[in-house]
């Protein structure tokens, strides 16, 4: 993991900082969803803050690794897009979060719906950035890296491309759930609906093929073959978890439903 850190610190420094002040940032966050009790649509109020902060981590360092490998690459511009828009999000959401109010869906003053449509376009701007860097990887030869994890970084970004704007599905409903509004259960910090469809629970499993796949690539599989069954794979999962949620059918329907034959 140090290696991992020095390394990452070399191939993009501001990145490298960024991540660890949304780690630390985090960190707090879940301090105080621990040790504060304002809500927001029945969960603690600083959750939100917390998993946007812990997510932005994640992506800022995969990011800043996958950006190394391209050459020509205006790396100065596109740190300065994630670090200010990214930053943004994450400050006004645990701006509201403090106050108690909502950050996303919030539309009961013009200032708010304003907000609101910042974060939309803060977030759209990143994932088109992100799409442009996946074409150049498509575009590109890189005769240094294994093919394999090639691909996993080419299909992790046009996973994660398209998973960040099934977020439209939630914002243009102002409303993450099918079948209720804004239902949250008690799973830790996932906060994903127990009852109902959870549109969120795609969302986060096709933005996280960024990370995931080409780790699985590099380290287990090993095999271009194998590595693109996997992704597609990967992606069918993402996607099946979404036409699920549009049914109104939370994650853990099945096994509620055994639940509920039991009791009766």
């Amino acid at each position: 993991m140090i290696d991992f850190l020095n390394q990452l610190k070399d191939r993009n420094e501001p990145l490298f900082y960024f991540g660890w002040v949304c780690l630390i940032s985090a960190l707090v966050f879940l301090v105080l969803a621990k040790t504060t009790s304002t809500q927001v649509y029945g969960v603690n109020a600083w959750f939100k803050p917390f998993k946007f902060a812990a997510s932005t981590v994640t992506f800022a360092w995969a990011m800043a690794w996958y950006c190394h490998y391209l050459p020509n690459f205006n790396i100065k511009m596109f740190n300065a897009s994630v670090i200010v828009l990214l930053g943004f999000e994450i400050v006004y959401i645990a701006l509201q979060a403090s106050r108690g109010q909502l950050s996303h869906y919030n539309m009961s003053t013009p200032f708010y719906a304003m907000m609101y449509s910042f974060m939309a376009l803060a977030a759209s701007l990143v994932t088109i950035y992100t799409a442009y860097v996946g074409f150049l990887f498509f575009k590109g030869s890189f005769p240094e890296l294994p093919v394999h994890y090639l691909w996993a970084i080419r299909l992790g970004i046009l996973v994660f491309v398209i998973f960040s704007f099934q977020g439209f599905a939630m914002g243009s409903r102002l409303n993450h759930s099918v079948g209720a509004l804004n239902d949250n259960s008690n799973l830790f910090i996932l906060g994903w609906s127990k009852t109902v469809g959870d549109l969120r629970v795609a969302h986060f499993i096709g933005m996280h093929a960024l990370q995931l796949l080409p780790l699985l690539s590099f380290y287990v599989l090993r095999n271009t073959k194998l590595t693109m069954l996997v992704s597609v794979l990967y992606g069918i999962l993402a996607l099946l978890s979404l036409i699920q949620a549009f049914k109104g059918k939370p994650l853990s329907s099945i096994s509620f439903k055994a639940t509920e034959h039991v009791d009766v």
